[in-house]
């Protein structure tokens, strides 16, 4: 008997069977139906442990669902687009194509080597034409619909990159990717409004119970609903008026000067001739500079300065300075806001360092104003006029209907969400359909049109500028409203578009017709479980929900959510920090694949760690899974006769049969609980390492009695089945071996019987002082510590000992426990 199983045979006779046979294609069909998705991989040219983990938890799901009766569906493809394939490609000299399908053909390999039971036949790559044409064409039907728009804004601009960063993109004023200096740029770009949808995106998270909290707080945090007041004050001298938004109404007698943001379009006018007009300029170009420079997120000192300009309170009259501040967003609110130094800490930190006076228009209610700080807790209104001993709350309401009465304001609503910039300068991306025409101006291309191919015979640039604004083949166009000669758009995509509706596409890939094909979509959407990183937690998993409403609105989905359920896993830690090439700790799955084959690989990447913690990288971990691998092989080798036989159950089990009968129900149990409630698969393997152990010592004890051959094969049964969807191949393999055909998934998920999980339960006595007082049923087997707490803990026995203290405890096994006080 081999002492190691062979893996590398056993994994290949497998994978070579579920291929050919296409056991994983599916179809719709009449039986409930589950979808499960891990977000697909960009084509980088090797999967690293991160995908291990990420699509080995994905496959135990998918495996686990068929064996429960699901029609599952289980596509994979390639995020293929983007920045990294043509910087590599131009390092290379060669085409971002031809690396980017080399290594989706390499990639396939390897994740084919894994086992994983993908539907091949639903393989999409984004960069394919038959793939973005689909995307040409809702981009089109977004822009006719008020949805998209083209508009000249200031961005994020890398020299060395060619193309606009994303703010999360700039760390310290530097590029993410190539450390360069990041300068502001203004440029024309276009924009999903995907602020139109808000609302929904906000309100829509309470129907998501299966998201983890932390995604749902990071994604509210991110558009932030903001209810308040828009309130517009005078300026003096002039018949134009500075619109304010705020959340505080209440606080509005207590503003004592107004802050605005540099790029607000008023700055550089309300200094303009005067003698703070340098001073302002200057001002205004370092906050940039400075913000450019700054992480996203990241406060900047406050800073401002006095524009030599006031304005009036629209209650009050009072003379409010305007002042430039680096603390004010543009994109927040009107890029203006009322400063009450009394009641905003900001705004207190800002006015004592100008000196700028306070005033308290908010008393505590219990306690005196602090000192050196603001008050921003609830109160009573003074210094108000009309309002004076309101509370604040309700004042709130009040002061707004007041100001709206009046006409010089308005309730209003604000979000922190931004427009979505789709616009890239770059050539390996998807195409903008739109043109421009000196006659009819913006115009989508015709449909007929589409798509619009990237051209392939193109040479890039060392420095990566795109070629299509080289290329008058592909910009020259004609309009096609007037025939005229037209300049077709040279920017692609954000490589987000493709990734936030690829879910829809795979429930027919093929599809002819149209971008959905809305029958295979209402049968399969949405997506029952959906893996990823949490670093994707916001805009991935925004834009994404963010098409899902505008497809159900242009009619091609009739769900308002895409992904019912959310894991996010976590990282994969070597050395104490993140595996990556740079600090030079990763482990190539290759290699271990090699060494010790992917069932233990795919064992060791589930038991290290539960599925939402970092993993931590043990090299004995590894080893240790393929010891138990081969542990069980060699039982069921050595037994092969015996499990392969037909056999009845005795009568009357005796006590070993029944220690493993019940261990064999009670593993099954604790499986099938841990994996529907949280995926904790380290629990379930646990369990079956726990039963394996049992039941290889059960043949070997050194009393008369021998395990009913009944037990053991019901147990080994049980344990293949398990284990399957963790180690596909090797248990494959074993259920051949014990003489089974067919695939085990479309076998039965092992049920278990309460009665036989059950502990078998004794009658414990309970004596104080040497007289029986109580009595206890426990399990066959509790410890000896536990049976003391329990009659400690008695209600009947604490009568008896009182408060006298406890000599000793006297525990008899099985019959007694005596309690001397």
């Amino acid at each position: 008997m081999a002492k190691h199983y062979n893996f590398a045979a056993i994994e290949q006779k497998w994978q070579d069977k579920w291929q050919s046979e296409q056991c994983y294609t599916v179809k719709e069909d009449k039986g409930p139906k589950y979808y499960l998705l891990e977000m697909f991989p960009y084509p980088s040219g090797r999967i690293h442990m991160g995908h291990v983990r990420n699509y080995t938890i994905g496959d135990v799901i998918a495996r686990y669902k068929r064996m429960r009766g699901f029609n599952v569906l289980h596509p994979m493809g390639w995020d293929a687009f983007g920045l990294p394939a043509e910087n590599a490609a131009i390092k290379h000299d060669t085409h971002p194509a031809r690396w980017t399908y080399d290594n989706i053909d390499y990639m396939r390999g390897q994740l084919r080597r894994m086992g994983f039971s993908y539907d091949w036949q639903r393989e999409i790559a984004t960069c394919g034409a038959e793939y973005y044409r689909w995307e040409q064409k809702f981009f089109i039907e977004l822009y006719q619909k008020g949805l998209i728009y083209r508009k000249k804004t200031t961005v994020n601009w890398c020299e060395q990159c060619q193309t606009v960063l994303a703010n999360e993109q700039v760390i310290d004023g530097e590029c993410w990717r190539c450390d360069s200096q990041v300068i502001p740029r203004e440029m024309h770009g276009w924009f999903f409004k995907i602020t139109a949808y808000a609302e929904e995106l906000l309100a829509d998270l309470d129907k998501l119970g299966g998201w983890p909290d932390k995604v749902l707080t990071m994604q509210r945090h991110w558009i932030g609903k903001s209810t308040g007041a828009e309130i517009n004050f005078p300026i003096e001298g002039s018949t134009k008026k500075l619109t304010i938004f705020t959340t505080r109404p209440d606080t509005i007698f207590g503003a004592t000067f107004m802050s605005i943001a540099p790029e607000h379009p008023l700055t550089l006018e309300l200094s303009k001739g005067g003698s703070t007009e340098d001073e302002v300029k200057e001002f205004v170009e370092r906050t940039k500079a400075a913000k450019q420079r700054a992480s996203y997120g990241e406060e900047l000192d406050k800073e401002g300065v006095f524009t030599g300009s006031y304005c009036l309170n629209p209650f009050t009259g009072r003379r409010l300075p305007i002042y430039a501040a680096n603390f004010v967003l543009m994109e927040y609110g009107s890029g203006a806001v009322m400063a009450v130094p009394a009641h905003d800490q900001r705004d207190y930190e800002f006015a004592a360092k100008y000196d700028i006076p306070c005033l308290e228009v908010i008393h505590p209610p219990t306690a005196e104003m602090p000192e050196d700080q603001a008050y921003e807790g609830p109160g009573t209104l003074i210094n108000s006029g009309d309002f004076n001993g309101m509370d604040n709350i309700r004042a709130r309401a009040a002061i707004t209907k007041a100001a709206t009465d009046q006409g010089f304001g308005r309730p209003k609503t604000t979000f922190r969400l931004r427009d979505w910039g789709i616009s890239r300068q770059r050539y390996w991306g998807t195409p903008i359909p739109m043109l421009n025409c000196g006659k009819c101006g913006i115009q989508p291309v015709a449909e007929s049109d589409l798509p619009v191919q990237l051209p392939t015979e193109v040479k890039l640039a060392k420095s990566g500028k795109s070629p299509l604004q080289q290329l008058p083949d592909f910009y020259e166009t004609t309009c096609p409203c007037c025939g005229g000669p037209a300049r077709r758009e040279t920017d692609t995509m954000d490589t987000f578009v493709e990734s936030s509706w690829y879910y829809a596409r795979y429930t027919n890939p093929h599809y002819k017709e149209g971008m959905i094909d809305k029958q295979a979509a209402a049968y399969w959407l949405p997506v029952d479980q959906y893996i990823g990183g949490v670093e994707h937690a916001i805009l991935h998993l925004l834009y994404a929900r963010f098409f899902t409403k505008a497809m159900r609105d242009m009619g091609y989905l009739n769900i308002d959510e895409p992904f019912t359920n959310l894991l996010t896993q976590g990282m994969v830690i070597k050395d104490g920090t993140k595996m990556s090439k740079s600090k030079g700790n990763v482990v190539d799955p290759s290699t271990l694949i090699e060494k010790y084959g992917a069932d233990t690989v795919r064992l060791f990447s589930l038991f290290a760690a539960p599925p939402e913690k970092d993993l931590e990288w043990n090299d004995k971990g590894v080893d240790g899974a393929s010891r138990f691998l081969n542990k069980v092989y060699r039982f069921v080798d050595a037994n092969r006769d015996l499990l392969k036989s037909h056999t009845e159950p005795d009568k009357t089990l005796n006590q070993i049969s029944r220690n493993l009968e019940r261990k064999t129900h009670q593993c099954v149990k604790k499986f099938s609980t841990d994996i529907e409630n949280n995926f904790h698969f380290n629990t379930c393997i646990s369990a079956v390492m726990e039963l394996t152990n049992l039941l290889l010592a059960a043949p070997d004890n050194d009393r008369q009695e021998k395990v009913d051959p009944h037990i053991i094969k019901q147990t080994v049964t049980a344990i293949i089945k398990l284990l399957y969807p963790m180690v596909p191949h090797f248990c494959a393999e074993l259920w051949e071996m014990t003489g089974h055909d067919g695939l085990l998934d479309h076998t039965a998920w092992p049920e278990f019987d309460l009665q036989k999980a059950k502990e078998d339960e004794i009658t414990i006595v309970i004596q104080v002082k040497g007289k029986v007082r109580s009595r206890l049923q426990v399990s066959l087997g509790t410890s000896d510590d536990e049976l003391r707490e329990m009659a400690v803990n008695d209600e009947k026995t604490k009568k008896f000992i009182g408060n006298k203290p406890i000599k000793k405890i006297i525990v008899v096994k099985n019959k007694l426990i005596n309690i001397v006080i």
